[in-house]
């Protein structure tokens, strides 16, 4: 059952938070982890308040490769314990959340006549590992159902290969749901208000201080327990901690930046998505169908910083392409690209030092996550990854409570907890690799159709509706939020983003009366079109 929608018009938000009384918990970061931690503890029946510097989603949590998966990489590390937690995490979300998250088939090729036994016995062994919550059986395909599988996939020396099954998801899009879930718990969320400050007692945190970036105006919130979800920035917000108490701070995070370029649907036509266990320079590489496109990725380079938008370099995106046309019989070009993204993965610190070039060497660095409790009691947690955001929330909260920030109450509240419009039948919902449209509001299209302007496509998949829907129930504001986020399109095509941009931004200036930051997007979206040209900081 799906829970009913509320609306989050801004000016209500800002006056509860104005007016409330001390939370239980605050969240600072608004991203898969801080927003799973929001739902879990409002589940759980405790106060709860987010606040998110930009908006929702905004850093790492709408950059990922778009994968629920239990690390099949992970598996060649031998983290046994990390893949079985991600295969049960996988299955959850799955289920809670059908019209976001798909089962989708994967076809590893082969070339040399041992690599389809040997990935295949991983692939079998991937599949015993989640028993009960496995999506299909590792099967081996001959050369030509392999071709069927992957139209596109380099031909010349094809012996066969390996199907296996996986998930898929949008991640943005999972993000405001979550978010939505929680509010309709008493969570209250709030986009665009940052973290200024700390306030202590007896060296204590016991809560913060923040600014709405659209106003101007200063807001005090009390709380017994303070959650750091900031993702690459945690060591920031760590730091400011630190300073009421003159400490200093150890480092936690080595930011890794992912790449991915997005190109049309027919370099790989079909359903089925590809894996390349083992590129030039030891990497994964895939390529999936993903709402009507196709997604090529991901780097993994090391970054000494992180910012908003990182950038894509003409090595990355030269890799990419060079790895594409090793492994596709007709490659894109550089012309081909419809957009190009970045994102920056908070990977856990190693205690081990840089190589000569300063640089920590990310690919070998774990994926698991880490809870901290600072000696004012800030919590922090960092590491992780969208698959298990989940289970990281209640790690969360169990470290809370062993610290004594909050009273223990019973776990597992989220493990059968649908989120906003996870009540549609998954057997009638479309694959993600179909185009954007109205299956991925699930239970809730209806609504969506009710609205004004449901039958007045802006653009094909973007109605007028569903801005109207974004800025009503979905905490949208800008023309960013629009487009990068409730719907995908400049993730999809970022010079079609900037051609729909004028109409998205008319709208939501009707709908919420602030300015839409049209300037801002189109120099954004131009970013994303061509990354390597155009400055956007």
């Amino acid at each position: 059952m799906s829970v009913a929608p509320r609306p989050t018009l801004r000016p209500d938000l800002l006056a509860q938070l104005a007016g409330a009384a001390a939370f239980d918990l605050a969240v600072i970061g608004g991203g898969a982890t801080g927003l799973g931690v929001a739902l879990d503890a409002a589940a759980r029946g405790f106060r709860v308040v987010l606040i998110e510097d930009g908006d929702f989603a905004r850093g790492t949590s709408s950059r990922s490769t778009k994968l629920v998966h239990g690390g099949v990489r992970y598996l060649a590390q031998g983290n046994l314990s990390l893949v079985k937690e991600a295969l049960r995490e996988r299955t959850i979300l799955l289920h809670n959340a059908p019209h976001l998250a798909r089962p989708i088939p994967f076809v590893m090729p082969s070339y040399k006549v041992w690599e389809a036994p040997f990935y295949g016995f991983g692939l079998k062994l991937y599949d015993a590992l989640a028993a009960d919550a496995s999506l299909g059986d590792t099967r081996f395909l001959g050369r030509r159902d392999t071709l069927d599988a992957l139209p596109n996939v380099r031909s010349h020396g094809l012996r066969g290969g390996v199907q296996y099954w996986d998930g898929q998801f949008d991640d943005a899009r999972l993000a405001i749901a979550l978010a939505r879930t929680a509010a309709s718990r008493g969570a209250l969320l709030v986009n665009r208000v940052g973290l200024t400050g700390f306030d202590h007692e007896a060296g204590k945190v016991v809560g913060l201080q923040c600014i709405d970036h659209e106003t101007g105006r200063p807001y005090a919130i009390r709380a017994a327990c303070v959650v750091n979800a900031t993702g690459v920035w945690v060591d920031t917000v760590r730091g400011i901690d630190a300073q009421a108490a003159a400490r200093t701070v150890r480092p936690t995070v080595s930011p890794s930046q992912g790449v991915h370029i997005v190109v049309d649907r027919d370099f790989l036509p079909g359903d089925h998505a590809l894996l390349v266990p083992r590129t030039e320079d030891g990497r994964v590489l895939f390529a999936v169908p993903w709402l009507g496109k196709t997604l090529i990725g991901t780097t993994d380079t090391p970054q000494s910083s992180a910012s908003f938008e990182p950038r894509a370099q003409q090595d990355e995106l030269d890799f990419l392409l060079r790895e594409s046309a090793l492994h596709l019989d007709r490659a894109p070009a550089p012309s081909d690209i419809r957009s190009i993204w970045v994102g920056l993965r908070p990977l856990l610190r190693p205690a081990s030092e840089p190589d000569a070039s300063g640089k920590i060497a990310t690919r070998a660095i774990s994926r698991e996550h880490a809870v901290m409790v600072s000696p004012s009691g800030l919590v922090t947690v960092t590491g992780g990854k969208w698959t298990t955001y989940r289970s990281m929330a209640e790690d969360v909260l169990e470290h809370c409570a062993r610290a004594g920030l909050i009273e223990r109450r019973p776990a597992g509240v989220t493990v059968s907890l649908p989120v906003v419009g996870g009540g549609a039948n998954p057997d009638a919902l479309r694959p993600l690799s179909d185009a954007p449209g109205t299956h991925l509001y699930g239970d809730e299209a209806d609504l969506l159709t009710s609205l004004p302007g449901a039958d007045r496509e802006l653009i094909a998949g973007l109605s007028e509706a569903m801005v109207r829907f974004a800025a009503r129930l979905e905490y949208a504001r800008t023309v960013e939020d629009m487009l990068a986020r409730r719907s995908r399109l400049l993730f999809l095509d970022a010079s079609a983003a900037r051609s729909v941009a004028p109409a998205v931004a008319h709208i939501l200036a009707e709908e919420t009366g602030v300015d839409p930051a049209l300037a801002a997007f189109e120099l954004l979206a131009a970013r994303y079109a061509d990354p390597l040209s155009v400055d956007c900081k």
